[in-house]
């Protein structure tokens, strides 16, 4: 079970260590393979991976119309409805994410700017199989198709009879997704890269996966761009002394149930509150079908920290640098200016972290192990480009020329002097 630290007890370094992406030179090595294969063979490799590792025989890798229109039926009424609203919360918030053109006229014949285009085709990578995840759909479709793109080819693990989780099919149908192919795990992404007979290579891939996906979107980055090597799912909850126990424990188990390397950490003010949060978390682990996960989950990874205030608990929240963060304090709003890292911060004690799985708006694909230091949750932007343009007059570049020349000169450039030199020499 997970064990209560003084904060004085606390390596934060073995946290660090823990959460740091082990690289597995096994899997490194069969996933070269599996993309050296699909690259030569194309479809039929894809046709034998599905049999080897999803027990699965794909005649036709594309989803066709009928199938994505079978599984909107045989979805019940409820969920259609959670899916259409959950979409328009999230498009209502990635809406406002849109940039506009920039131009600005400096006068005296220049005029400089910025353009953003869309990623013309991008490929969405979604888990499937037993764990199917409509969720991750909407998240990752719905911020390309705002941004404008062409093509956005979706792959995703065949069920052992060929077929598509109904659930992750009626995602896609309302995320307006057309283009869904029956192929999963390193394969899927070889394909995505590189393209074979029946999908097209794209520009960019983007959506969660386990570690053979990971390691595959490692090796072909270069070939493509892709949104981030994610990790466990984590979170970190800052609570003062008036936050329930049983919404805490709740809090933590919600990502402990993901998988038994996810991280839930608790800092709170006192021995007290840490030893209720822990009998809450064995009393609500009982209660989940998932209660094995969980509980290696938070002996292995997780711990609650004892601090002396809420000023040195933003401090470590700051190095640790979560995916999700929740501010279980009064007065969230005030400590909010404080945090500088953090991948989603969840205010208040009614602003859980499943509200931002599911429903709230702000994306759920967020930087993991430390990287919110420097990477941000995926938005608009990560299927945009931009582009700068400038423009000078005859009159405005002769201006200048003198001392970009001496600029070129200075680097030992003599050709760049030169094609500013041409053009504003005077003829003899």
């Amino acid at each position: 079970m997970i064990r209560i630290y003084e904060g004085s007890e606390f390596n934060e370094d073995v946290l660090l260590a823990r959460r740091q992406s082990v690289k597995d030179d096994r899997v490194e090595q069969i996933v070269a393979e599996i993309i050296e294969h699909v690259k030569t063979e194309g479809d039929v490799a894809l046709r034998e991976y599905s049999a080897r590792f999803d027990h699965a025989n794909i005649e036709k890798l594309r989803v066709s119309k009928k199938e994505i229109e079978a599984a909107w039926e045989h979805t019940d009424e409820e969920f259609r409805t959670v899916l259409e609203k959950a979409a328009k919360n999230i498009r209502d918030y990635h809406r406002r994410q849109i940039r506009e053109n920039i131009e600005i006229p400096k006068g005296d014949g220049i005029i400089l700017g910025q353009r953003f285009t869309p990623i013309a085709k991008v490929g969405i990578y979604v888990p499937g199989g037993t764990a199917a995840y409509p969720s991750s759909v909407l998240m990752n479709a719905i911020p390309a198709s705002l941004a404008g793109c062409e093509q956005i080819v979706m792959v995703t693990p065949p069920l052992a009879d060929g077929s598509i989780a109904p659930d992750i099919l009626a995602a896609a149908r309302v995320a307006g997704v057309t283009d869904i192919y029956k192929v999963g795990g390193a394969q899927a992404i070889a394909a995505l890269a590189y393209g074979t007979e029946s999908i097209p290579a794209v520009d960019k891939i983007v959506g969660p996966g386990n570690i053979f996906v990971a390691t595959a979107k490692k090796q072909v980055f270069g070939m493509v761009d892709i949104d981030m090597i994610a990790g466990p799912s984590e979170i970190l909850v800052i609570a003062d002394e008036a936050a329930r126990p049983d919404y805490l424990a709740a809090d933590l188990l919600s990502q402990a149930e993901h998988d038994v390397r996810a991280s839930a950490t608790l800092l709170c003010l006192s021995r007290k509150k840490a030893e209720a949060v822990k009998e809450e978390l064995i009393e609500q682990l009982q209660q989940l079908p998932r209660e094995e996960i969980a509980a290696k989950s938070l002996t292995d990874q997780g711990a609650i920290i004892i601090v002396h205030n809420l000023e040195q608990a933003v401090d470590f929240a700051n190095r640790i640098a979560p995916e999700h963060l929740e501010l279980a304090v009064a007065n969230p709003f005030s400590w909010l200016p404080k945090i500088k890292n953090a991948g989603s911060i969840f205010l208040g004690e009614y602003a859980p972290e499943p509200l931002g799985d599911y429903w709230a708006g702000p994306n759920h694909v967020l930087p993991t192990l430390g990287s919110a230091r420097y990477s941000s949750p995926l938005s608009v932007d990560d299927f945009v480009k931009r582009s700068s343009y400038i423009y000078y007059t005859q009159e405005a570049l002769a201006k200048a020329a003198h001392d970009i020349e001496v600029f070129a000169s200075r680097e030992g450039l003599d050709a760049h002097a030169n094609s500013i030199k041409i053009r504003t020499v005077e003829e003899e």
